[in-house]
């Protein structure tokens, strides 16, 4: 049996910032992941996340700031660029860029509202016509998670951290009275001991930690991104593409500069933040779903004529959503729950892993609404898995909406 300090169960973004985090406060880490580097069974993978400040939710506005930090912080000890500030632009009545507008200033965040006509000037690769006003921030770009997960694995290691891949746990047991002994990790490979493990392993948690921790309801849905060519091949020296997020009636997309993946010169990712197809990590297909292809194409082609409408690529990728979209991350016995996710968790991920060192220490979870109590109705009223409202904040009509959705393909599913 190998004994550690920590055992970290996936080695996503979650996962890796946590052995980055863990092993700089001098603790011995084992890493234990189920599949090869780089994989694409996940949430992780990639070259573009983005990163933003723009929330209507101050309480992360305001972590997105640390995280940023953080961020340089990790790039000075890597040597490399993981973060890229492009600017941000929000538009659409449901994404209601007046209210983000407020929220972000009122936080000290500087950022610009624009008339549909100004930003047209600006951007001229995006069609704003009767949009309402754009808001834009300058702290916003792309992030990428594979060289970022590289980084913090390869500066854990440097430390001293045991990073296993190919390795899926197979079991895991809390040892002595109430998990007071720790933990034991079973593989194909072998054994491992330590006072406490983290669970950082997306779509995977709930089996895992099935009898050993009550967590609240998660729906792990499959979503689709796609990458398309600019109409015009970019001038040298141009000004990169503003990460974009648009929500109205018609529409709730986000895109971003694709990097590596996008496979052509400056190709754009876009992809919608609608859930898509329930699954779980075992049995998702893999499959683009043809009306999520089309619903993006039609976005792309009425709203950004800077784009060739035609995909150059499309892959999926997995959520984990919790019922209002806020994280877990959190401690029971000798396991830290963390599932900073709902499609929204990568640019957190610096501050993500220091929060999990604080719970592996011993310390409280680092907001009262990333609590396991909090997600089961502690701190606002429950939403149980058949709640049609969910994925809906307080006076989202879209998100009941999804919500209804989601309860209707859970119903076809046999889920």
């Amino acid at each position: 049996m190998t004994r550690a300090d920590l055992i970290v169960v996936g080695a996503g973004l979650a996962g890796a910032a946590a052995a980055w985090a863990a092993s700089a406060r001098g603790l011995d880490v084992v890493v234990l992941e189920a599949y090869s580097p780089g994989h694409r069974n996940g949430s992780s993978h990639g070259s573009a996340r983005i990163f933003r400040r723009a929330y209507p939710d101050p309480l992360y506005v305001r972590l997105t700031g640390r995280a940023g930090e953080l961020w340089r912080d990790l790039e000075a000890e890597a040597g490399e660029r993981l973060l890229t500030l492009t600017g941000g632009l929000d538009y659409g009545a449901v994404r209601d860029p007046e209210g983000l507008h407020a929220v972000l200033t009122g936080c000290g965040v500087p950022a610009e509202l624009l008339t549909a006509e100004a930003a047209a000037e600006r951007w001229p690769q995006f069609d704003f016509a009767g949009t309402g006003p754009v808001m834009c921030h300058a702290d916003s770009g792309v992030l990428d998670p594979d060289r970022a997960i590289a980084a913090m694995l390869r500066l854990a290691a440097g430390r001293g951290a045991d990073v296993r891949f190919s390795t899926p746990v197979r079991r895991l047991a809390a040892t002595g009275a109430g998990g007071t002994g720790g933990v034991v990790a079973e593989t194909d490979s072998g054994t491992f001991s330590a006072p406490v493990a983290v669970l950082a392993v997306g779509a995977w948690l709930a089996p895992l930690l099935d009898g050993l921790v009550e967590l609240p309801p998660l729906t792990v849905t499959q979503q689709q991104i796609f990458h398309f060519a600019p109409a015009r091949a970019p001038l040298p020296g141009a000004d990169p593409w503003p990460v974009f997020i648009c929500q109205d009636e018609a529409a709730n997309c986000y895109g971003l500069p694709g990097g590596r993946d996008g496979e052509v010169p400056g190709a754009i990712k876009v992809g919608e933040h609608d859930p898509g197809k329930i699954t779980t990590g075992r049995d998702r297909d893999f499959r683009v779903d043809p009306a999520a292809r089309d619903r993006v194409i039609g976005y792309v082609r009425g709203r950004v004529p800077g784009l060739d409408a035609t995909p150059v690529n499309e892959v999926t990728c997995l959520y984990t959503w919790t019922a209002n979209e806020d994280f877990i991350l959190d401690r029971r016995g000798p396991f830290v729950i963390a599932s900073p996710c709902s499609g929204h968790g990568a640019k957190f991920a610096p501050l993500t892993g220091a929060f999990i060192a604080d719970l592996v220490a011993g310390r409280p979870s680092p907001e009262p609404r990333f609590t396991l109590a909090a997600h089961r109705g502690g701190l606002q009223e429950p939403r149980g898995a058949d709640d049609p409202d969910r994925l809906a904040p307080a006076g989202d009509d879209r998100g009941r909406e999804v919500g209804r959705r989601l309860r209707a393909e859970q119903g076809e599913h046999g889920d």
